[in-house]
Parts: structure tokens; sequence; C-alpha cells
């Protein structure tokens, strides 16, 4: 289905959003001069639940036989030899899981347990939107629990300098859609998608569905669920991958190990954390 409206996507770089950064003021001084009456701004979950503090040290997990088991057993093997094929992943991705790292990965999945529970835990990545791209060290964002609330006081700010506008948080984790029904394997997303976990990646990438970023907010938005989806890919693409799309390529790219990445070395790539959508 081609988009009810054409739009065009602006990107806005930006410093890195380190813990403590006030991005609410960044944002709303940044477009209060930019934006238009109907403009659309699409934020980064993982961007915006930095600056909050929103995030975890896995370095200090103590892995439990769970955790360990889904390491050694179910990400080696059952997803780098049944299910990784069975998804469609590429040859690379497959390659990865099964050489998933075991201690850094044991402490993954047990945080992945503690924050999202054990079907999350058994997501390849992106567990309950649990994301360790584009941080530093062992550090790992955290999903945000009170997204909507944080839009909309992003809406009403820039309200006050008479711009409306739509304001959408959105995670690069896919959202499988087959016509009208949208399945989701986040546990916290906007209303109109259905949340199925773990099902929910096995069949939309299995029966290669379409798929899109995930709408986790939308302030004002006024069409349907279809075009917020469209909307949040749109933005995830213009906005790009940052250091890498996944640990392996970021540390590749800084020639270092998967917790040697710094906060110096992300402050040298360009973000992209505010995408603005105009009608065209």
């Amino acid at each position: 289905m081609a988009l009810k409206h054409k739009y065009k996507a602006l990107k806005l770089k930006s410093p890195y959003w380190k813990p403590g950064f006030n991005y609410e003021h960044f944002v709303v001084s940044k477009l209060k001069h930019i934006v238009r009456n109907g403009d659309l701004i699409v934020l980064s979950e993982k961007a915006v639940s930095t600056a909050l503090g929103n995030i975890v040290d896995e370095s200090k997990a103590n892995p439990s036989l769970t955790a360990k088991l889904l390491t050694v057993f179910w990400m080696r093997k059952i997803w780098g030899y049944l299910l990784g094929p069975l998804c469609r992943l590429k040859p690379d991705t497959i390659y990865r899981l099964r050489e998933y790292p075991l201690k850094e990965g044991s402490k993954h999945k047990e945080t992945a347990l503690r924050v999202s529970g054990l079907l999350q835990a058994l997501k390849p990545f992106s567990e309950g939107g649990l994301d360790v791209v584009n941080l530093p060290y062992s550090y790992a964002a955290l999903p945000l629990k009170n997204a909507q609330e944080l839009a909309e006081r992003i809406r009403q700010s820039l309200l006050k300098h008479s711009k409306k506008v739509s304001v959408v948080i959105s995670d690069s984790d896919k959202t499988f859609s087959i016509g009208p029904i949208h399945l989701c394997s986040r546990p916290r997303c906007v209303k109109g998608l259905i949340r199925l976990g773990l099902l929910a990646y096995l069949i939309g990438a299995s029966l290669s569905l379409k798929a899109r970023a995930t709408p986790v907010a939308a302030a004002g938005w006024p069409h349907s669920t279809e075009e917020l989806l469209d909307i949040c890919e749109i933005a995830d693409k213009a906005r790009g991958y940052g250091a890498g799309r996944n640990m392996w390529e970021a540390a590749a790219r800084f020639k270092t190990g998967f917790t040697s990445i710094t906060w110096e070395m992300l402050e040298k790539i360009p973000h992209y954390p505010i995408v603005v959508l105009r009608r065209i």
C-alpha cells in the first residue's frame, strides 16, 4: 500500500545525547524556528533513554544458569542453525550468532531476563527493547516506560511557540505487517499493533512480511496506524545507523572490542536523533 501522503525527511545533526543531556530543551530550541504547522517530529527512543540515564551497565550482571544456556545453546545452536535460516537472516548474521560471545552474551541475556523476562530474552536481539548498539562500554539502553508522556510534553512545548506538530518516538526494532494486521515483538508500542513478542518476529521474518520501524509513542498523530509505521521507517532510514547496525559493525569501525567503545569515540560519529517529516 502506497503512502497516503508524500513526505520530505529532514534529519537534524545533533551532539551525542549522553546521560544528563537536556534533550527536551535541545529539541524545542532547535525546532521552534524550523518546524511548520503539520510537521511530524520523530525522535529516537534510544537517544531519549540515554539522555534520561535510562541505561544499565551489563558488566555488573551475574549470569544465571538460564542466561548461560540461552547464550551457549539457544543463541549459538537454535538461532545459529535453525531459527536464523528459518527467519532468512543474512549469512554474516547467522555466522555471528553461531559465534555469539560467551562472556558478554551471557551478561546481556541475564540483563534481558531481568528487564523483560524469558520470552523476550529468547529473541536474538532487541530483547524487550533493550539496545546495546551506539552505546559505550557495557551499557544498554532500556525501553521507555513513559514514552507517550514524553512525546506529549514536547508537543505541548512546541505548541507554546505556536507550532502545531505531531511528535513520535520510534524504535528501529521492526513491526511486521500483513494487510491491516501489524505484529510487534516489543512489549511497549502504540495502540493498533498486536504485541506477540518472539512469535511476531518468527512469523514476520520467516514469511518475509513487510517490516518497518516501530512507533513507541505518538502525540497528536491524526492519521492511520499504517501511515504511522511508514513514517517511522522513513525516519529510521534517514537517521542511519550511527556507529553501526550492530555491535560487530561498531567494534569493527572503532577497531576495538565490544565493551571497549568509549563515549569519546561515539561523540565523533554524526548523530541524527531528530528527524522532521513534512508533507510535499
